[in-house]
């Protein structure tokens, strides 16, 4: 089986496959914290691995000058499209979380459902010195992992599946110690009713807790953390830095 890039397969349907996370609930909690650090409507931000741009959409809509950027062309795409369809403008651009560069300094950064699981340990220092730099004084950084309970023993050694009418998702995935791989194949409807295959392979890597607040403080942020949508860790631990 030939490995596409990550997302490569998936990216275009990701947002379509997974339109039961309660998008419209998450979206309004990053709001609310943002606004809670003083970032209001006005205020100038990049969310990184945007995906298909739902949150994008969600911070645009609530007044902020938004991009949104992807290291999928294919997620990209369908990013610039849903956009379109909802009469917003907003700049999409090809790029990931270690290496963009705002073209001036951001008031808000945010990395939405695991894009930093997908950064190697030994690469994560970096790429948190990356944001830093491209934050204000006092610009705020909100992010999210999955958590080492949910990759070690939910999601590894595993198989998924996601069926709907104009795509279906099979999940084959692979505990291989400090990560996860997903061997992933999308069925994706063309116009003429039959069905398309595309393959890929994703590695998410495990982080534990102390490990991001200690590289967050060393980046130069302060930081907190708390469970998905201000609940429970088990499964999502979600991360709040603020540039020192």
């Amino acid at each position: 089986m030939i490995k596409g890039k990550a997302y490569s397969a998936l990216g275009g349907v990701f947002e379509y496959l997974n339109n039961d996370c309660g998008y419209e609930q998450w979206s309004q909690y990053l709001i609310k914290k943002l606004s809670l650090l003083g970032v209001a409507a006005g205020a100038c931000g990049a969310d990184m691995g945007c995906g298909n741009g739902y949150f994008t959409r969600a911070f645009k809509r609530a007044g902020f000058d938004i991009c949104g950027v992807d290291i999928s062309a294919e997620a990209l795409s369908s990013a610039v499209e849903l956009s379109r369809r909802e009469g917003l403008k907003i700049p999409y651009m090809s790029g990931d979380i270690a290496t963009f560069k705002t073209a001036a300094k951001a008031d808000f950064i945010t990395a939405v459902n695991d894009c930093v699981n997908y950064i190697p340990q030994n690469k994560l220092l970096s790429a948190f010195k990356r944001v830093c730099a491209n934050l204000k004084k006092g610009g705020a950084f909100i992010f999210d992992i999955s958590s080492e309970k949910k990759l070690k023993e939910k999601l590894g050694n595993n198989v998924f599946a996601d069926d709907s009418e104009n795509a279906t998702c099979l999940w084959f995935t692979e505990l291989d110690g400090d990560k996860v791989n997903f061997d992933v194949t999308v069925f994706k409807r063309r116009a003429d009713g039959l069905y398309e295959r595309a393959d890929e392979r994703q590695t998410q890597y495990i982080h534990g807790e102390t490990q991001i607040l200690s590289l967050l403080q060393e980046a130069g942020f302060e930081a907190f953390c708390e469970g998905h949508l201000g609940g429970s860790k088990e499964d999502r631990i979600v991360f709040t830095a603020v540039k020192l």
